[in-house]
């Protein structure tokens, strides 16, 4: 005999097992937002990004989405609004070392001047974390 005889079963198993993983990545790929246009690396070098503590925290009044934040970035301290409060209480972000776009124009949101704006990372799901360094930088440290 110069081949096993193989059953009906163990191939629908596999059959059933490749389609399912195709199905999720599918879903998963469906997800991702697409690339935004390329820029030029002069583009990105206009970006000044830096490492900066969250000190102070409170809900800006009549909104659910925003927090006003006060944030010590080793060159000055400066009122950054941030639309994370569905995903974050104040308390929550004292102390958060975050990753700043520390020469954003000046915006006014609800009555508050915001300085700047935090990098955050979001899934699939929707749900926000912070982009920070993983190990102890200090305040106005740059990102490249």
């Amino acid at each position: 005999m110069l081949f096993e005889r193989i059953e009906d079963e163990p191939i629908a198993a596999q059959v059933k097992k490749l389609t399912d993983t195709k199905a999720e990545n599918a879903a998963q790929n469906a997800v991702v937002t697409p690339q935004k246009p390329e820029i030029t690396y002069d583009d990105f070098t206009k970006l000044d990004l830096r490492i900066a503590t969250i000190t102070e925290a409170e809900k800006v009044a009549k909104t659910n989405k925003l927090l006003k934040l006060t944030l010590e970035t080793g060159m000055d301290k400066r009122i950054v609004v941030s639309g994370i409060a569905e995903h974050y209480t104040p308390e929550q972000v004292i102390g958060q070392k975050v990753v700043l776009l520390a020469n954003l124009a000046p915006r006014m949101l609800k009555g508050i001047e915001s300085k700047g704006m935090i990098l955050m990372a979001e899934n699939a799901e929707g749900k926000l974390c912070f982009v920070s360094p993983t190990e102890m930088f200090g305040n106005g440290s740059e990102v490249r």
